[in-house]
């Protein structure tokens, strides 16, 4: 049967897009069932032409303007795999200007600019698709977009982040130090050589703002996202979240309260029994929570061109489907107007290890402390005498804001020489 072939126009061929080529090219014919037309890369954009590429394509089809690829009349989808907010916001709308859907796995540009993109996608009744935009391989755009519809979903929690689940897995099953373990990650190629955008929670802070957009239907934005990375856990921490039954992990958590959003990514200990404390390594998992269904979880490789790449394909065959039938898939789902509950106001335990001078009376003066800014003390031992004294505390629920100024008056008591280490926990009293 002769069928339509579709041309895909790549932005960038990395590691993603090199994995992509080679989907297309080693699947073509189930990808063309599927699809119902075949599907072929025509041009892609790079940086350097003569970068060796592991792709069955021939140099012919490569340039280094990314407007070729976006205005070549014979190219019919854009697949933007360049990362960063710019050129690619650019390029995409080029793209929808000239009338081409899109595919992208930007999780930096969705989160920053995605009001703009769909609003440009809507007025040109195009495809922006972005699948692999939050969980690499694991399909979560799409089942909550589209089959989770009929649920109003309450919470989102989960591990979004690869290279930090590694670091903190190596902290845990090894006893290895924050610093020794991420140059595993590195060696191991997980970590890139600047780390930053990973340990520092701003990755998996964009990932919440997607997930937490599309899972209670309005806008959210990277910066609206509460961020804290893991570069102050320590073994010591990962020793006592042991000790009381936890483990230590990056959390992006996001909760719909009333008609509040709160988002906010930080390392927490949560419960050792807790099925996202058993993901290791640099996989990842997300939780949703909601009145009908309950808890689902969504598990697996998070990262990764390979596992990236088998997202991007599935919505380049749900694209091509819909431009072929003349329609559509569901555009922005971020119909309603939601503010972003402050952090200040949140609620969640917390671990604080502090270490004091070691004599009569200064457990009473710190408790005064948590006392008078009603933050109830749950649990409390001392580790080490004299010079080495450490307090432990783990508290009650408590107000975010009460916490913290607890914390700060702290700080400024005699009694106590360092505030060590701070970690939400994450578990029902």
């Amino acid at each position: 049967m002769r069928q339509r072939t579709l041309r895909v126009g790549m932005l960038g061929c990395g590691t993603v897009g090199s994995a992509v080529a080679r989907l297309l090219d080693e699947h073509r014919e189930e990808i063309a069932r599927r699809a119902g037309c075949r599907l072929e890369i025509a041009r892609v954009a790079v940086r350097d032409l003569d970068r060796p590429r592991a792709v069955p394509l021939g140099g012919d089809r490569f340039t280094t303007d990314p407007m070729e690829v976006v205005g070549d009349p014979d190219v019919d989808i854009v697949c933007e795999l360049l990362g960063g907010v710019e050129p690619a916001g650019s390029l995409v709308l080029a793209a929808f200007d000239r009338g081409k859907p899109v595919v992208t796995a930007n999780k930096e540009l969705v989160s920053t600019r995605g009001r703009e993109l769909f609003d440009a996608s809507d007025a040109a009744g195009l495809d922006l698709y972005f699948e692999a935009s939050v969980g690499g391989g694991i399909p979560l755009i799409r089942p909550i977009k589209e089959s989770l519809t009929g649920e109003r979903i309450s919470r989102v929690i989960g591990i979004v982040n690869g290279t930090t689940n590694y670091v903190l897995t190596r902290m845990t099953e090894e006893g290895l130090p924050f610093a020794d373990a991420l140059a595993q990650a590195q060696r191991l190629g997980y970590a890139e050589a600047d780390p930053s955008a990973d340990v520092e929670g701003h990755d998996a802070a964009a990932k919440c703002a997607i997930l937490a957009s599309i899972a209670f239907n309005a806008r959210v934005v990277a910066g609206d996202v509460f961020r804290e990375g893991i570069r102050r856990v320590t073994s010591e921490d990962v020793e006592f979240a042991r000790r009381l039954g936890y483990v230590i992990k990056l959390l992006a958590i996001a909760e719909l309260d009333g008609e509040r959003i709160a988002a906010r990514v930080h390392p927490a200990m949560i419960p050792a029994a807790h099925p996202l404390a058993a993901v290791r390594d640099a996989f990842n998992a997300v939780f949703l929570e909601g009145p009908k269904i309950g808890e689902l979880m969504f598990y697996g490789r998070g990262a990764g061109g390979d596992a990236t790449a088998t997202a991007v394909v599935g919505d380049l065959v749900s694209v091509a489907r819909n431009l072929i039938a003349g329609t559509r898939g569901v555009g922005c789902t971020c119909f309603l107007e939601r503010t972003i509950r402050p952090m200040d106001e949140m609620e969640g335990q917390y671990y604080i290890l502090l270490r004091v001078e070691d004599r009569p009376g200064v457990l009473a003066e710190i408790a005064s402390v948590f006392g008078h800014n009603r933050v109830s003390i749950k649990s409390v031992w001392q580790e080490g005498t004299g010079e080495d004294a450490q307090l432990v505390f783990v508290t009650h629920r408590a107000r975010e804001g009460a916490f913290q100024r607890a914390v700060s008056e702290l700080r400024n008591v005699k009694v106590v020489e360092e505030v060590r280490s701070i970690l939400r926990v994450e578990a029902e009293e």
